[in-house]
């Protein structure tokens, strides 16, 4: 070794033991005085620096718990309902099948909790459902809930306190107070309690907007009752619309939640609350995998609400609305398929005041764009009666602004609708015009009666009886119209049919 190698080692072996160089500054260096040799390891060190997957350190579980677990509280109920003989809701007993009602003999809150979440309560033995007298019957619950000021406001959700004459929260220290419902708001499932206490621990608030999916979070709660239990997942999807819930543009996650975990925070990995957690998805009962949380952003907008004057107040726009998939894309000329369809304008409603029609998909409501169709009712949710919103609506091939005042909701804010599948194949549809008295029943200016259905047209889920209102968003009133728009269109058509007093696109398949 000559004393340029040895000088060579020597500073190397320097830089390292004082940490300025790592690996690939032991390359350099040695490429720098031994080429040949240099050559060779840069060859076998580069590709696994290329290719090495990003390291992500995992949240410190245990201290976020520990800092922030004292703000979550435990939340029993009790009460009493009416029930029938058989053990279900006495105001339910008249509408629900009798594999749904209640099982004799089971806990209400039990029942309460196979209902919600998908289960007969026959499922797990008992009388089967029949008729009966109704009668008082106690009922208890627990949930969870989590302290946002410091003078004891608590978040959780309705169905937790629902119908409750009492509600208790206990705080990790065992304390127990009697709290006060201040108020609650069925359409998007969040309540605000209120307890006698200041000083009370608090949970930071976080946001969804920085929320990224495969984001790690974890949820504090009192599943089946046992107190302050921690479980952890991932952020599995944002902005979900559940049957029901068109309101809440919920976060899925993969995190266990079960009875007694309704009501609890959703915590990112910094400690902050980003949703409360709602609800579950699951074919036994319990949690399979697939949980739903409501996000903070709605939650404190309708806190505000309750605190300020009592009640909620949400606003509507008047329509309902479809989801746009690729046939509904290629019917209506869009660059992809995005967007809320809309299949009926309510009659003086906001919708109808500002223009919109049956046929317009709408793609941004003041600016921010409408991925899904649930993105319509979870926006016009946050807004209040009189405002004004803007409306970017795709119209006969083209876009169109819109300016919509709109109202208080009645009912839902928007409907959303299932348009079932497309399939291939030609039209296959025996049509007739609309006599004045079947106009007049369908309350209806045109359209035409569906005699026969067949081919592509019956496997779209289009039946005798149906009201062929318009074809790719046009109103159509004679069988030429039909034939000269299925003509022009290209591989499929969008159906707008009426059945029942509701109307529906349904994409058909033609090429």
């Amino acid at each position: 070794m000559n004393s340029l190698q040895l000088k060579s080692k020597k500073l190397v072996a320097a830089l390292l033991a004082a940490g300025v160089l790592g690996g690939a500054g032991v390359v350099a260096v040695q490429h720098a005085h031994a080429p040949a040799r240099a050559q060779a390891v840069t060859a076998r060190v580069a590709p696994a620096a290329n290719t090495a997957a990003p390291t992500v350190a995992m949240p410190n579980f245990s201290a976020i718990t520990a800092q922030y677990g004292p703000a979550v509280v435990n939340i029993s109920t009790s009460g009493t309902r009416k029930v029938s003989m058989n053990g279900a809701d006495g105001d339910d007993d008249e509408a629900a099948p009798a594999a749904q009602r209640g099982a004799q003999g089971m806990p209400p809150e039990m029942q309460d909790f196979l209902r919600r979440f998908g289960m007969p309560p026959g499922a797990f033995g008992g009388a089967p459902g029949g008729r009966g007298g109704a009668q008082d019957a106690p009922m208890r619950g627990q949930g969870s809930g989590f302290i946002v000021s410091a003078d004891g406001l608590i978040l959780t959700n309705a169905h937790v306190v629902r119908g409750a004459d009492e509600v208790t929260v206990k705080l990790t220290d065992r304390r127990e107070f009697k709290a006060k419902v201040l108020g609650q708001d069925d359409k998007t499932d969040v309540a605000v309690l209120k307890i006698d206490a200041t000083g009370l621990p608090t949970l930071p608030l976080g946001n969804t907007r920085t929320l990224a999916v495969g984001e790690w979070v974890l949820a504090i709660g009192s599943p089946f009752g046992f107190e302050n239990s921690v479980t952890a997942g991932v952020v599995s999807a944002k902005g979900r619309s559940l049957p029901d819930e068109g309101m809440v543009p919920f976060i899925q996650t993969d995190v266990a939640v079960n009875p007694g975990n309704s009501g609890g925070p959703l915590i990112n990995a910094s400690g902050q609350v980003v949703g409360i957690n709602s609800q579950i998805y699951s074919r036994s009962g319990g949690y399979q995998g697939v949980s739903f949380a409501i996000p903070i952003e709605l939650a404190l907008h309708v806190k505000d609400q309750i605190v300020a004057h009592g009640k909620v107040e949400h606003a509507r726009l008047g329509v309902s609305v479809q989801e746009v998939n690729q046939a509904f894309a290629d019917s209506f000329k869009l660059p992809k398929p995005e967007g809320a369809l809309v299949s009926q304008v309510e009659p003086g409603s906001a919708a109808d005041k500002a223009g919109l029609k049956s046929g317009d998909v709408i793609v941004r409501v003041d600016g921010q764009p409408v991925v899904a169709s649930g993105d319509l009712p979870a926006r016009i949710g946050m807004a209040k009666p009189g405002d004004s919103v803007k409306l970017e609506v795709w119209r006969q091939g083209k876009a169109e602004q819109l300016t919509a005042q709109l109202g208080g909701a009645k009912g839902k804010t928007a409907a959303v609708a299932d348009a079932g599948p497309a399939n291939q194949g030609k039209l296959g549809l025996a049509l007739r015009p609309l006599q004045p008295q079947e106009k007049a029943e369908a309350k209806v200016d045109g359209g035409l009666v569906v005699e026969q259905a067949s081919g592509a047209a019956a496997r779209a889920g289009v039946q005798p009886g149906d009201v062929v209102v318009s074809v790719n968003g046009q109103p159509v009133t004679d069988i030429e119209q039909v034939r000269g728009l299925v003509a022009k269109a290209d591989k499929s058509v969008a159906l707008l049919i009426q059945r029942d007093g509701q109307q529906l696109f349904v994409p058909v398949r033609i090429g």
